[in-house]
């Protein structure tokens, strides 16, 4: 087993990164056509505009923050990341565009001046987001919510965002333990409260009680792609789902691992909530696993 903070754990990472990378062009994959129902739903994803600025920012700061570091090895890595970051965000506008979607032009990224900070912030930040993308995903194609053409090409998108946050966290715990810094408690109970307010909202929102959070949009917005879609069932789907794409990783490597856990405190949270009379038994809505 590799030692966590060595130099063992940093080529391991920063190389299975690179070895994992796809090299596609967002304008030459086999996008569909689209017409009524299949159209009208692809331009009602509300998220689209929050997407395409949180793509092209993450695209600036990551190659940004690439160009700061000496040590080559993390270098390459975190270069190529700004290289994907950067692609998501080509890939967003291109089908905004190809799919004559309306929104308004976002305003333009600020980067903060502490580089390093923003990375980290991002890191966290995706770690929430990805975990919740799984769900939602796997939720909208078993509800066919779209053609499976389109759920064909951002598969491999969602195992490039598994591969970012599989390489955040190593990459934090690495340059941690070269600090000598560990985990420090403030940021622990930052990051806890963080994620612990993610989830409050989302329970809020699938009750009715709080309006869609825009940054959280990618889990908020899941109660779109399927009628009476409860939260215990969005956890069970994250939470399976996030295993299933995990499960491609080396066992060497470290994995997110704050969301499932407050996933499983959730459910074990609204378990105990009393049912609604009118909530509904059975569902024929079937998770894969």
């Amino acid at each position: 087993m590799i030692k966590l903070g060595t130099e063992e754990h940093k080529k391991c990472f920063c190389q299975h990164f690179i070895d994992t990378h796809l090299d596609y062009k967002p304008e030459t994959l086999p996008w569909p056509e689209l017409e009524g129902v299949a159209l009208e739903r692809m331009r009602s994803i509300p998220f689209w505009k929050e997407a395409l600025y949180t793509e092209r920012k993450a695209g600036i700061m990551v190659s940004r923050f690439a160009e700061t570091i000496e040590d080559p090895v993390l270098k390459e890595a975190i270069a190529l990341q700004g290289k994907e970051e950067t692609r998501h965000g080509r890939l967003i506008g291109y089908l905004i565009k190809h799919y004559g979607i309306e929104i308004e032009e976002p305003e333009k990224a600020e980067i903060p001046n502490n580089i390093e900070i923003a990375f980290t912030d991002f890191g966290f930040e995706e770690c929430l987001d990805s975990y919740f993308a799984f769900g939602m995903f796997n939720i909208a194609q078993q509800s066919n919510y779209l053609p499976d053409e389109i759920f064909n090409i951002f598969d491999p998108i969602l195992d490039e965002e598994a591969r970012h946050i599989v390489f955040f966290v190593n990459w934090f715990t690495y340059l941690q333990i070269q600090r000598r810094q560990g985990f420090s408690t403030l940021r622990a109970l930052r990051t806890s409260w963080h994620y612990g307010r993610a989830l409050k909202g989302l329970i809020d929102v699938f009750g009715g009680v709080a309006e869609r959070d825009d940054q959280a949009f990618t889990a908020t917005s899941a109660t779109m792609f399927m009628d009476d879609l409860t939260p215990e069932l969005f956890f069970e789907t994250c939470l399976q789902q996030n295993a299933k794409r995990m499960s491609k990783f080396s066992p060497e490597l470290l994995q997110p691992e704050l969301l499932p856990n407050l996933s499983k405190i959730a459910l074990l949270f609204l378990r105990l909530l009393p049912k609604k009379k009118d909530a509904i038994a059975d569902s024929s809505f079937k998770v894969t696993r």
